[in-house]
């Protein structure tokens, strides 16, 4: 079975890291897919995220990482992935990706989505976070993986 974790990753974290990790435990392929939201502002490009994410799932051999602009459900019946990975870190998480729930079931293979509760050395732990450690030039070691830090730090400056 095929499932897709979606996500901005901007820029990925442990956090997002541990949920491909048991997504890919679970299911035979996973996609983790940077999708381009219009309704956040972005610190880093389409290209930048997605070689983030790329050098995150280094050796994770059934995860694809892919890229798109459009949309979650075209995208899964496309790829005929019938599940959707959501990771949340805590209740107040739940009410909106339960929406997002209802909106993907019902469109297009409608989808089903399952949750993976972070782990709770992750609940603090988001790309807000991380935007606001690399700003004050905070260590990254804990809260981004290996790989992506080059990346950062090449992106950065640092």
């Amino acid at each position: 079975m095929k499932a897709l974790i979606s996500g901005t990753f901007d820029p990925v974290t442990v956090g997002h890291l541990d949920v491909i990790r048991r997504a890919a435990a679970m299911f035979d392929e996973v996609y983790a897919v940077v999708f381009n939201n219009t309704e956040k502002a972005c610190l880093f490009d389409l290209d930048t995220r997605r070689a983030m994410l790329e050098a995150a799932c280094e050796g994770l051999a059934n995860v694809t990482v892919d890229v798109c602009d459009g949309l979650l459900a075209a995208y899964t019946e496309e790829h005929d992935i019938g599940v959707i990975v959501r990771g949340v870190r805590d209740a107040s998480d739940v009410p909106y990706e339960m929406m997002l729930s209802t909106i993907n079931r019902g469109l297009r293979n409608h989808p089903d989505t399952v949750f993976i509760p972070s782990k709770p050395a992750y609940f603090h732990i988001s790309s807000s976070y991380v935007r606001n450690m690399l700003k004050y030039g905070e260590k990254l070691e804990e809260i981004v993986p290996e790989g992506a830090i080059e990346i950062l730090k090449g992106t950065m400056g640092l």
